[in-house]
């Protein structure tokens, strides 16, 4: 059976307000449904699988007892395919990556820490969100170890969530801020040196299509030597993009 794959990224729910988080999310469980159904800007290209590809949300920690609120409409949907049997896949990213186990049993969502391959239809993609990959950004790679930490997680657990969510959130927008800086330099970004990087070793060396998150720039770019290519899937904050792999092809969607 022919394959046909969307990935979408960067929602950033609960971002910068209640209005207009909820506008965008409206926004793109139409462009789940549609997907899924091959209708709309899907049609003819129903899903086989769906892939988010991190920051779904602009702040998630599952706490013992409760999560924190908004994204229902989003989790919903997700649940709604995942029990239709549509393999959905949720890749964490910075602002989400706090999941202990509710997105997998209570949404049914396939979860991912890590870079992901898969080859469809002759077509080889390394995808993931992309945070802290690449050469530089050490102050965040440092933090990311924290924020990893199992010591470091159970210690937030016990802040009340009124407090926790509260510091969290401030903590997101900065960092939020610093994913959406302008690409001045296609070069110089992180995640086109670690493809370039990943290219000649054996995880790397025979991948078409290196697939990332995290910079909120939708790109498409051939690597040298012509053989691969690196693509940003934007965002859904000021984007509105998403990227599609049909008959062994993938493409970047714009959404208006």
């Amino acid at each position: 059976m022919p394959h046909c794959v969307h990935l979408a990224s960067d929602l950033h729910l609960g971002a910068p307000n209640r209005e207009a988080s909820h506008e965008r999310e409206r926004r793109f469980v139409t462009w789940l449904r549609e997907a899924a159904e091959g209708t709309g800007f899907a049609e003819g290209a129903a899903a086989t699988e769906i892939h988010v590809v991190g920051d779904v949300f602009d702040f998630w920690f599952e706490y013992r007892h409760s999560v924190p609120k908004g994204g229902v409409r989003v989790l919903g949907a997700l649940a709604e395919l995942a029990d239709g049997g549509l393999p959905v896949h949720f890749h964490v990213g910075n602002h989400d990556l706090w999941t202990f186990g509710y997105l997998e049993n209570e949404v049914g969502v396939i979860v991912h820490r890590a870079p992901v391959r898969a080859t469809w239809d002759g077509l080889t993609c390394l995808v993931g969100h992309g945070d802290g990959l690449g050469p530089g950004d050490h102050g965040y790679k440092r933090l990311k170890r924290l924020f990893t930490s199992r010591i470091c997680q159970a210690a937030f657990r016990r802040v009340h969530p009124d407090l926790g969510i509260a510091l969290a959130n401030r903590w997101s927008a900065a960092s939020r801020r610093k994913g959406e800086l302008p690409v001045t330099s296609v070069e110089q970004e992180h995640l086109y040196q670690h493809a370039l990087h990943l290219l000649q070793t054996e995880e790397g060396k025979d991948v078409d299509a290196f697939v990332f998150g995290h910079r909120h720039a939708p790109l498409d770019v051939a690597l040298p030597g012509g053989h691969s290519r690196y693509l940003n899937l934007g965002d859904w904050i000021s984007h509105f993009t998403s990227a599609v792999v049909k008959n062994g092809q993938i493409s970047l969607v714009h959404h208006g």
